[in-house]
């Protein structure tokens, strides 16, 4: 695909067909997102391809008890788990499909990124910190773009890194990584390119952030 077509229409797939992505494909997309930008070059990621059928069922048990309390926690007009504040709600029962299919997604990817190569530049300020993510989130979008040149869509969740101390010791995640993320990758039922996003001008403004909109 062009680039510009590239950023601006890959949307977030969470339904797959039932044809399998070949290790070449996955290793092709791969060896693409590994050019992804990180601090200092260190590429501290780590991927995991999980094909284990158990180990994707406790993944997604532990990832579906997140998703009941994130359903719940938004249900009170909150964002949910914003900057770890706990909403006092009951978690509520809600249906996700990719989750209860998880057996037959056609690739999992786990992505862990090693702590001791990332320097975290707001590390000392009294909020939780942020800009770790710059050394690795990169890396998962370059695996999402890559995947869509190889006619494949996918989706990026944190919701197991909620449960990174229970899943640790099933995915072996080294001394001092965390897990960042969990990616599905596989053909499309559907592409969704038509995505909503605020304007320019909704976001940018001149010299400071409560100056004048930017605008061309």
């Amino acid at each position: 695909m062009e680039l510009l077509d590239a950023l601006r229409s890959t949307g977030a797939v969470r339904a797959f067909t039932d044809e399998p992505v070949s290790d070449a494909a996955l290793h092709a997309v791969l060896d693409t997102a590994r050019f992804a930008p990180s601090g200092g070059n260190r590429q501290p990621w780590k991927v995991a391809v999980v094909r284990d059928l158990d180990a994707r069922r406790e993944m997604a048990a532990l990832m579906r008890e997140v998703w009941e309390e994130y359903v719940g926690a938004n249900a009170t007009g909150v964002t949910a788990f914003a900057f770890g504040r706990s909403i006092d709600a009951p978690p509520i029962a809600a249906p996700n499909p990719l989750l209860d299919a998880i057996d037959t997604v056609p690739v999992v990817l786990a992505i862990a990124a090693d702590l001791d190569s990332i320097a975290m530049m707001d590390g000392n300020l009294d909020r939780p910190p942020v800009t770790g993510g710059a050394s690795i989130y990169p890396f998962c979008w370059s695996i999402l773009l890559a995947a869509r040149e190889h006619g494949l869509g996918g989706v990026l969740t944190t919701f197991l890194s909620r449960r990174e101390p229970t899943i640790a010791d099933r995915l072996a995640l080294p001394h001092h990584h965390a897990l960042v993320a969990t990616i599905f990758l596989g053909h499309p039922v559907h592409q969704n390119t038509k995505l909503k996003r605020h304007a320019v001008g909704d976001f940018t403004t001149i010299d400071r952030f409560d100056g004048s909109p930017f605008h061309a």
